[in-house]
């Protein structure tokens, strides 16, 4: 049985949908890419309790990595980028060709970046913490004010020299409006 709940965050309405035992999907619903929960699928909060405990910890600042049963569907290679994203620290952002290299296809960024796309489950699989070569906040499915937002709310470097002291967006709200660029990361051992 698929269950799916939506709930409110600083960010917007997201839909989390999976089993009972473990999170399948987090949707923003109020990006480009609304879901429609199936006819099939039983809306429900409960199974979810775990999730959205975390998020509203992860929204306030107090958490900074879940710790939630995943089970996310791809191909092998989805699966490991996935699996590196979620070794990316909270507030530290790596570029598209860093993440090929971590999952061992150097010049593989292009590949990488549709996985990463791809990711069934944005913010709990950081994939909003991917960016440019050149430092850009590139696609995000959520859109970018949101890619922007988490990253301001995580204190990512090149999110917080975006802004004056006086124009910085409070925790959880959305910068809209504002040139995204990060200056470019170097790679880490």
């Amino acid at each position: 049985m698929i269950y799916w709940h939506e709930t409110a965050t600083p960010v917007g309405p997201l839909l989390l949908a999976g089993t009972a035992e473990a999170l399948t999907r987090v949707n923003f619903q109020a990006g480009p890419h609304r879901l429609r929960p199936l006819s099939a699928w039983r809306q429900d909060a409960a199974p979810f309790a775990g999730a959205l405990a975390q998020l509203t910890e992860y929204f306030r600042g107090a958490r900074r990595e879940f710790e939630l049963p995943l089970a996310p569907e791809g191909t092998p290679f989805q699966l490991a980028v996935w699996q590196a994203l979620r070794a990316i620290p909270y507030g530290e952002t790596v570029s598209y060709g860093e993440l090929a290299q971590r999952v061992a296809l150097p010049g593989g960024a292009r590949a990488v970046g549709m996985a990463n796309g791809a990711n069934p489950l944005p913010i709990i699989v950081p994939c909003h913490r991917v960016i440019g070569a050149d430092g850009s906040l590139t696609g995000f499915g959520g859109g970018l004010d949101i890619k922007r937002a988490l990253l301001s709310l995580e204190g990512a470097a090149c999110v917080e020299d975006l802004f004056t002291a006086a124009e910085r967006p409070a925790p959880g709200r959305v910068a809209r409006g504002t040139a995204a660029r990060c200056p470019p990361r170097t790679t880490r051992p």
